[in-house]
């Protein structure tokens, strides 16, 4: 088994999902995958991709809060894969069958193949959890939904690409913007005068999108499981790896609209377009198509400051999102992580503070928890980026359980970064241009941030978030730009008590896949 294979093994990207003992008051919801390659054309020429049952993208996983989710996933490709929420690597030829709960999850997410660059291919999708009938939420109920999956494309394989990467190389620009797997043509219809609800993710590896309805606004209600304050847009940013949720309400001329979604920060700038068709239309869209902003950097970080916490709206449980006053939590520790451009070996990589990332053999997650010793150090990255030049290793921070920590994103590159977070979500706090420094606290916003799984960093700028650190376990901070992480950018915070419980950690399952020195242990 390769050690790219290892990468994310045990752990959870759509955080606060949980393994723990189906409540047997909740449904259950039985779902079947088979992944395997297929030929698909999104961009008018014949390629191999990864379909999920046939699909490209995968089927949309639909479900309701604390629902619980049995997926049995039949790996029919030549290599080992990895589910987003997955705790193992399925080998070829084999299944596996993953059973989660939604705990507490509401919003727009998505699920993709999380190894060897197979995200590139294919095998992703969307994955919406809905809340409880009995909760209420705090906009009218719309009329309907789509789900809008965009992101950039390549007309090489994965494999292709991976190879490209392991000989040194960075990838060229990508070759098209897709929406649900295909540059143009798709149609949504709805009726005059009626609301609907868009879910839209960037799921590509590494452009920002900017998202806008010809002649209609876009009224925001979510992001990523958190209501939001329900500002209304002309068109949105999103960054890779993350989501959002928009109310759209038919009210021009009956007619169809082009709705696009561009590239942010590039030259060129690519499109995608689908259509928004009214009901008993017969003039079909016109152009030219609505523009958009190009490389308009400080108009960005402006409008993320917009997108702010819901404070009077419930979340998935009936208690108020602005009851956790995040402002009066104690910071326990300030982590600054600086992302760097670097040659090591003569090859391409990417640093953090220092660090280009590698998998050791035997996967972190069993090393802590099976206690196994010289696999890892503790605190083996520093909290600040220390000078000289960067170097191959496996990059551990070690915090506590329950620890508040303030992370700050240095970017001092002229590339727009995106960070995910596996394991918990956190309040984005700040968003600023140039270096960081203790003053810019200054500027944080302490009342109504937004929370999030992914946060955007703008190019030679900085971002800042607020975690609490509750979940005990090894979890992954990485680069949600796809090429990036493969390549380094990325490390692991390892939370950690000395007791031994459900509430705090699940027990490895008794069927899981020993590695490395585990398998001997």
């Amino acid at each position: 088994m390769s050690r790219s294979i290892f990468l994310l093994i045990f752990l959870a990207t759509l955080a606060g999902f949980t393994a723990l003992p189906a409540n047997s008051e909740d449904p259950y919801r039985y779902f079947t995958w088979v992944v395997t390659y297929g030929k698909i054309s999104p961009l008018g020429q014949p390629q191999q991709g990864i379909l999920i049952n046939g699909q490209f993208p995968g089927p949309t996983l639909d479900c309701v809060t604390n629902d619980n989710i049995i997926v049995n996933v039949v790996n029919k490709i030549d290599e080992f894969i990895l589910i987003t929420w997955n705790q193992l690597p399925i080998p070829p030829n084999t299944n596996w069958t993953y059973k989660m709960q939604t705990k507490d999850q509401i919003g727009t997410f998505t699920y993709f193949l999380s190894t060897t660059f197979h995200r590139a291919a294919g095998g992703f999708g969307a994955f919406n959890i809905n809340q409880r009938s009995v909760i209420s939420i705090p906009y009218p109920a719309p009329s309907g939904e789509f789900n809008l999956l965009v992101g950039d494309w390549y007309k090489a394989n994965h494999k292709g690409l991976r190879k490209r990467l392991d000989s040194g190389k960075a990838l060229p620009f990508p070759n098209g913007l897709l929406i649900n797997g295909a540059p143009q043509g798709m149609r949504f219809t709805g009726q005059k005068g009626k609301t609907y609800k868009f879910r839209v993710s960037n799921v590509g590896i590494d452009t920002s999108i900017n998202f806008r309805i010809q002649g209609h606004t876009v009224t925001l209600i979510e992001v990523e499981g958190s209501h939001t304050q329900q500002e209304v847009y002309e068109s949105l940013d999103i960054h890779v790896g993350q989501s959002v949720t928009v109310l759209v309400t038919l009210n021009r001329e009956v007619k169809d609209y082009f709705i696009v979604a561009s590239t942010r920060f590039t030259k060129p700038v690519l499109n995608a377009t689908t259509v928004l068709c009214y009901e008993g239309s017969t003039a079909p869209p016109s152009l030219p198509l609505p523009v958009g902003p190009t490389c308009h950097v400080h108009w960005s970080m402006k409008q993320a400051r917009t997108i702010r916490l819901n404070l009077t709206a419930n979340a998935a449980r009936p208690n108020p999102q602005g009851s956790y006053r995040y402002k009066l939590i104690p910071i326990v520790r300030t982590i600054v992580l600086a992302n760097t451009e670097t040659q090591i070996n003569n090859k391409l990589r990417y640093a953090v503070n220092g660090i280009s990332y590698v998998d050791p053999e035997t996967p972190l997650k069993l090393a802590d928890y099976f206690n196994i010793s010289g696999v890892f150090t503790l605190n083996s990255i520093k909290d600040y980026p220390p000078p000289g030049s960067p170097l191959l290793g496996t990059s551990v921070i070690g915090t506590n359980l329950h620890d508040f920590v303030e992370i700050v994103f240095q970017n001092n590159e002229k590339y727009v970064q995106s960070w995910h977070l596996d394991g918990s979500s956190f309040y984005v706090v700040g968003f600023g241009s140039g270096q960081w420094t203790k003053d810019m606290r200054r500027r944080y916003n302490m009342d109504d941030a937004i929370v999030r799984h992914t946060v955007q960093v703008y190019p030679r700028s900085w971002s800042t978030i607020l975690v609490s650190l509750d979940k005990k376990g090894m979890w992954n901070l990485r680069s949600a730009i796809w090429v990036r992480r493969y390549l380094g950018q990325q490390l692991y915070i390892r939370v950690w008590n000395d007791e031994t419980s459900l509430y705090t950690e699940n027990d490895i399952p008794t069927n899981a896949l020993l590695c490395g020195k585990a398998k001997l242990s």
